[in-house]
Parts: structure tokens; C-alpha cells; sequence
């Protein structure tokens, strides 16, 4: 039997006691049926119904406080419940009792409802029930019900056309049409940045966001994605490896729930054509919690299964992890410390950061993978293959391309150095609570930095941005910073994020972004009439400027009819250039070199 048909007598027993036990716990007349239950769990609370019941638990339990930590585009709070048997309700009063952190996240994506579904239960049965109340001594648990409340207000029967209920739930992105569970990094939206200083705030010492997949069908309840590999810390991967992972994978099977690493196929809806998976990306909630050395747990049900399975599944998830950090928490207090000192020392940098990862092709392993049989059918109204999934559960033995290649690497300076004019960037690094320094006087610094080449925008956004590839050169030069100037170390925690940001090669770089699209902009040009005769000087002075030019031209026969392209690469070539165009702003600062 599992924790959600244990429950169920013992609420019975407690509606009881209310009538008679009138008290700040107990409350007289008191209805602690959720929503979602009251519905038989085919339907989801709107943001009122939500916001009440989060504020009731709180005004009804002593061990529950309710916090709002922003503000959305459309004016509605982010809501936040903590708990905690000792009223530890700050960061600070919870790390002073020895506290493990444990922060839940529900709603990023407003269609898939179950965390906040079972988290309110989760609260209901621990603060209003006393439930199991022995797990919050050693741990002090923050709950986001909602994060996208925007999205999550735009409800309807007609979202998700993949998902087997609830009747009614909210919408995928912001109002501002921005998936926010891919902004951890560029930090655009006003919620994110939001999270971003409740994270910094909090510094959890695990973290759980729950979603719904999409997808092929199979047995599996629930898939979930832990972060272990080499985007995180060796030490902590390892543990979560050996300790977290099998005793979560029992425990959920006993309770009769299938779960499974969760992977893609290799050809989409095609079990048979092999599992494989990849390191999470920074942008993507468990793999920007993972960079910051702290385990990250991404829950993910399956779409098809009843909404009320997939929230038990969840709560008995939930219920787990805080189960289990509340039995190691002090192994997971030492182990994150641990991380934070590594990755804050000089230790940290003579090992190249390895990223933008990719998965192999070659290297994989055997599993079993409970789905179930299909067909392929040629479709006559597309002509393409229709999967038609039968009711026939089927074991599949295939392989599972799971080793992860780094793309990129890249040896991390000392320091990094902004000049002050980018404050939009200055403003997003502190977003993510990396600490700087700011020159007090105009210095020059011998800088390693970045020339770029070949600049490519995709031709349509993603995020509200239209991505930037480019080609790189390194440099070395002096280079004149003004007082204000940004001064990063990487001594710090969050070694691994200002890489990301700042590395131009990175995926989730300000770079790659656009935050810096404006270097790649040619502010002044010369004349023709002026440029023809400057031109002809030019050559005259320097003999090998001419098979340049002509080489130049050999391998752009588009410029031969145009005059101005023409003397424009002479400008180009010419004192007068702007020697700041296509040059990275941002130095790297290596102090032993």
C-alpha cells in the first residue's frame, strides 16, 4: 500500500477531532480536503483557490509560513509555504539549527500541476495532520506551489492535447510567452529573477522540480533526471549515485510505482531504435541547481497515466527525498560544503571546465525498458508512420546511449573583468548571487580575451532571442579598464556559472544570447570619394595590401560589383577603423602567467 491510500483513514480520524479539539492546529469546522481530492482528482485549483488554501495551512499550523518572493508581469505574487517543526522560517534561524534545506518547485510549466497538487498535500498531512512529523527534524522544507502563476491563470480544457487530465490546467510559458525553464541562465524574465535571489536567499541543500512528460507511451508512472555526471561536482555525483538513486528506486517499487531514468529515443516515438540521454543544459532548472553544486532532482510523470496516479507518484517521491535527506542530512550538509570549498579554490581551475555536452554515438549499455507493443502504420493522410500503441505491456532489451562528450573546454582564469558600461550584465551575474569587485581607479591590465568572426543569428528566436554563433580567437593584450570596472574571482561557489555566462562558446553564454550584439555593429564609415583616393595611398605604402585585397576579392566574387564593400575592407584595413568591433568586452585575468 502505498503513503496516498495510507492516509486516507487517518484524515477521517482527524475531520473527527476537529469538531472537538478546537486549537490553532486543529481547526474547529476546518475542511483540509484539498481541492484536487475533493474533485476525485479531476481537477486542478486555480491561483485563488491555491493562494487560500496555502494561507489557510498557514494561519492553521504553527509549524507553516506563507511568503510571497515577487511579483509577476501581471501583477500576481509568487507564493512560497516553508515548514518547519521548530519555526525555522529564515534561511539564517535554519542553518543556525543544523537544517538541511530541502526546496520543492511546482508550476514552472503550468500544465503539468501535479507538485503543486501534491504538495499541498505533502504540507496538509505533516502541518495540519502531524503526519510523519519526524521527518522535518533535520530538515526545513520550502515549497513553490506555483512559479509560473501568469501561465498558470491561462487555463484551459484545451492545453496539453497529450496529457490525460486534469479537466482544466494552465498554459507552458509566461505572459510574456518566455518558458521560464529555460531562462535559469539569461535570467529574462521578471519571475526568474525572482527564483534566482529565493535561491540565493535559501541556498537549499536539495532540490526537486516536478513536471509531466510528452512523448511515447510505456509502463513507467514516473521518470525523474538527478544530475551526476560532469556538470556537477565529482563528490556529490557519486554520492547521489551510490546512495540516493538505489534506495529512491526500491523504495518506489515497493510502493508499487514503476519509475526509470528518464531518456529520449533515439528516433522520436521509436523505443526499438535505443535509449539515450545527456547532461541537463545550465538553462534547464536541475541543470542549473546541479552546476551550483547541489543535487537536483527532476521529476517527470507520464503524461498518459491518471492524474491521480501521477500525483501519488509525486507525493510518494516527494515524501521519499524528504525522507531521505532528513536521515543523511548531515552527509549532504558536508558534502555540499565540500563542493562549494572545491569549487571556490585554485584546485578547481588547473582542470579544464568541460562543456556543452553532446551524447556519444558509440558507447552505450544494455537495459530493459517496461513499454508496451505497437504498430507502424503508413498514414494515409500525411503519408508519414503512425505509432499505434497496443494494450499489451512489452519488455524492450536495448541499449542506452548515455556517455556524455564535451564539445568544449576551456582552461578558467583567476578573474574575469567587465568594464562598467555593460551593466546589464554586471546586474544579471549579481542575479545569481556571483560576488565582484569593482575598480576604484582607470587601470591597465594585460587581459586574455576574444576576436569574433562569422557572427550568425538564427533566423527565428528562441526565448525572445535569436542565438549567436560565432567563430573565436584568443589574444593576449594590455587593455585600458576604467574605475567601475567588474572584477569576478572565481573563488567562489558559483565558479561554474560565470564560466558559463562568460565563456563566449558556451551554450548558455551572455554571448550566445545576444546580451552583446551591439560589438558586432560598425558605428562608422568612409565616403567612396574619400576612400578611393586613401585607398590608392594605402597601397602605395604598404605593397602586400594588394594581393590581400585581391584575395580577398577571389574568394567573395559577390563584391565585384560593389564599390563600397570594396573600399569598406580598405577602411577596414586602415587606421581609422573602429579597433573595438568584434572584440570581446570581458577579459580573463591570469595572475601567474
Amino acid at each position: 500500500m502505498n503513503l496516498f491510500e495510507e492516509m486516507k483513514p487517518f484524515i477521517g480520524i482527524v475531520f473527527c477531532v476537529f469538531s472537538i479539539l478546537p486549537s490553532r492546529i486543529f481547526a474547529k469546522d476546518q475542511n483540509w480536503t484539498t481541492y484536487c481530492e475533493s474533485t476525485d482528482f479531476r481537477r486542478t485549483p486555480r491561483y485563488k483557490e491555491t493562494i487560500h488554501f496555502c494561507k489557510q495551512l498557514a494561519e492553521n499550523s504553527h509549524i507553516i509560513a506563507y511568503e510571497e518572493f515577487g511579483i509577476s508581469p501581471q501583477g500576481r505574487a509568487l507564493p512560497l509555504l516553508i515548514m518547519d517543526k521548530d519555526r525555522n522560517f529564515s534561511p539564517e534561524l535554519a542553518r543556525r539549527a543544523g537544517k538541511a534545506i530541502l526546496m520543492i518547485q511546482a508550476c514552472i510549466h503550468p500544465g503539468e500541476p501535479e507538485g503543486k497538487d501534491a504538495g499541498l498535500i505533502l504540507f496538509r498531512n505533516l502541518g495540519i495532520l502531524g503526519m510523519d512529523t519526524s521527518l522535518l527534524r533535520h530538515v526545513t522544507l520550502v515549497f513553490i506551489p506555483i512559479f509560473n502563476v501568469d501561465g498558470h491563470e491561462r487555463f484551459s480544457p484545451y492545453h496539453r492535447i497529450n496529457q490525460n487530465g486534469p479537466e482544466e490546467m494552465g498554459w507552458r510559458t509566461t505572459a510574456q510567452n518566455l518558458n521560464l525553464n529555460r531562462d535559469f541562465m539569461k535570467a529574462d524574465a521578471p519571475e526568474m529573477q525572482a527564483w534566482l535571489r529565493l535561491f540565493n536567499y535559501w541556498n537549499p541543500d536539495f532540490f526537486v522540480d516536478t513536471h509531466t512528460t510528452d512523448g511515447a507511451d510505456y509502463q513507467y508512472v514516473l521518470t525523474y533526471s538527478l544530475e551526476t555526471g560532469p556538470n556537477t561536482d565529482s563528490s556529490l555525483g557519486k554520492y547521489l549515485r551510490e546512495n540516493y538513486i538505489p534506495t529512491m528506486e526500491a523504495y518506489m517499487s515497493e510502493k508499487g510505482y514503476k519509475v526509470f531514468p528518464y531518456v529520449n529515443f533515439k528516433q522520436w516515438h521509436d523505443p526499438r531504435s535505443a535509449l539515450y540521454s545527456l547532461p541537463a543544459s545550465a538553462m534547464l532548472s536541475h541543470g542549473y541547481v546541479a552546476a551550483r553544486n547541489r543535487p537536483a532532482l527532476l521529476i517527470e510523470t507520464h503524461m498518459l497515466k491518471p492524474y491521480k496516479l501521477r500525483v501519488s507518484s509525486t507525493l510518494e517521491l516527494l515524501f521519499f527525498t524528504l525522507k531521505h535527506l532528513n536521515d543523511h542530512y548531515r552527509d549532504y550538509l558536508q558534502i555540499n560544503r565540500q563542493a562549494d570549498t572545491y569549487t571556490s579554490s585554485a584546485d578547481f581551475r588547473p582542470f579544464p571546465l568541460k562543456f556543452n555536452f553532446i551524447t556519444s554515438n558509440t558507447d552505450s549499455v544494455m537495459v530493459d525498458f517496461e513499454g508496451y507493443d505497437y504498430r507502424i502504420e503508413k498514414s494515409d493522410l500525411t503519408g508519414g508512420n503512425w505509432f499505434i500503441y497496443l494494450p499489451r505491456p512489452k519488455t524492450f532489451r536495448l541499449p542506452n546511449f548515455n556517455h556524455a562528450i564535451a564539445q568544449d573546454s576551456i582552461l578558467l582564469p583567476d578573474y574575469y573583468i567587465i568594464p562598467p558600461e555593460w551593466t546589464t550584465i554586471i546586474e544579471r551575474l549579481r542575479l545569481h548571487g556571483i560576488e565582484m569587485n569593482f575598480l576604484t581607479y582607470d587601470t591597465i591590465l594585460k587581459v586574455e580575451s576574444y576576436r569574433f568572426s562569422n557572427p550568425q543569428w538564427a533566423n527565428f528566436p528562441f526565448e525572445g532571442r535569436n542565438r549567436l554563433s560565432v567563430k573565436t580567437e584568443k589574444y593576449v593584450e594590455r587593455r585600458a579598464y576604467p574605475a567601475g570596472s567588474a572584477l569576478i574571482s572565481l573563488q567562489q561557489p558559483t565558479a561554474r556559472i560565470i564560466a558559463l555566462l562568460l565563456e563566449p562558446q558556451s551554450s548558455d553564454s551572455f554571448l550566445t544570447w545576444g546580451f552583446f550584439n551591439a560589438i558586432f555593429e560598425q558605428k562608422e564609415y568612409a565616403e567612396t570619394y574619400v576612400m578611393e583616393k586613401i585607398a590608392r595611398q594605402m597601397i602605395e605604402k604598404r605593397p602586400d595590401l594588394l594581393p590581400q585585397f585581391q584575395a580577398w576579392k577571389e574568394k567573395n566574387p559577390q563584391m565585384d560589383k560593389d564599390q563600397w564593400m570594396q573600399l569598406n575592407w580598405f577602411y577596414q584595413h586602415s587606421p581609422y577603423f573602429d579597433q573595438n568591433l568584434n572584440k570581446y568586452p570581458v577579459g580573463r585575468i591570469f595572475l601567474y602567467q
